[in-house]
């Protein structure tokens, strides 16, 4: 039988999706934040319980549910993951249907990095509404799918909140959590896990970046995937 996805609670229920290869940062980054939220509970889903592993190979993050364990969230967050990744989640229609089927009753349906083409797979994302992706994968979200790439950290469209690369969970999750709990509270938990990023490099922004930064950066996601 199906449940919710963790016992019934006066805060959010956050579930978080896991397939084969997705990026760590990209469920772990949001999980921290959300997981601060007065009464939240944030779980891990993937189509079976246990451990998933990440494009790396080297690290796994524990699913303590399965798909059909889970009925309504109030908030779906879809990570994204490398090429073989992404493309595998795409092509998986237990997992297309899961998203469907729990977007239907969430407050918020979220994805960070290429997690937004996994909405558009999904038909979540449709043509002409505006989102947000991987830098790389931006021209993909547009060409095939319709969308508007806009290059901002994270895009708002209707109930849908997309993040772009990796570390822009981060910020999509602090503006979910002031929806969910207000200013004061999202504020509360960036200073709790001490937000406040400097990076040593200027190097983040690939409207910013050479030709070879570019080609450097793809090559190194490449080869670390296993």
């Amino acid at each position: 039988a199906t449940a919710t996805a963790t016992p019934a609670g006066r805060g959010p229920r956050i579930g978080i999706l896991l397939y084969d290869g997705y990026s760590l940062l990209d469920p772990t980054g949001p999980a921290e934040i959300l997981a601060r939220l007065p009464n939240a509970t944030v779980t891990m889903i993937a189509e079976r319980r246990g451990p998933v592993r990440t494009d790396t190979g080297d690290v796994a993050v524990l699913a303590d549910r399965s798909y059909a364990e889970v009925d309504r969230l109030d908030v779906l967050l879809v990570p994204g993951a490398g090429n073989r990744g992404t493309i595998g989640a795409m092509g998986n229609p237990a997992l297309l249907d899961f998203v469907r089927r729990v977007d239907r009753h969430t407050r918020w349906t979220t994805s960070v990095c290429t997690g937004s083409l996994i909405l558009a797979a999904a038909g979540l994302l449709t043509a002409g509404q505006r989102a947000t992706t991987h830098w790389a994968s931006a021209g993909y979200l547009e060409s095939e799918f319709g969308v508007v790439h806009v290059p901002e950290r994270w895009v708002r469209s209707g109930r849908l909140i997309t993040a772009a690369g990796v570390s822009a969970g981060l910020d999509m999750a602090l503006h979910l959590a002031a929806q969910l709990a207000g200013d004061t509270i999202a504020q509360g938990i960036q200073l709790a896990v001490e937000y406040d990023p400097r990076p040593p490099f200027d190097a983040g922004d690939a409207a910013q970046a050479s030709p070879e930064l570019k080609a450097l950066a793809l090559r190194l996601l490449e080869e670390s995937q296993v």
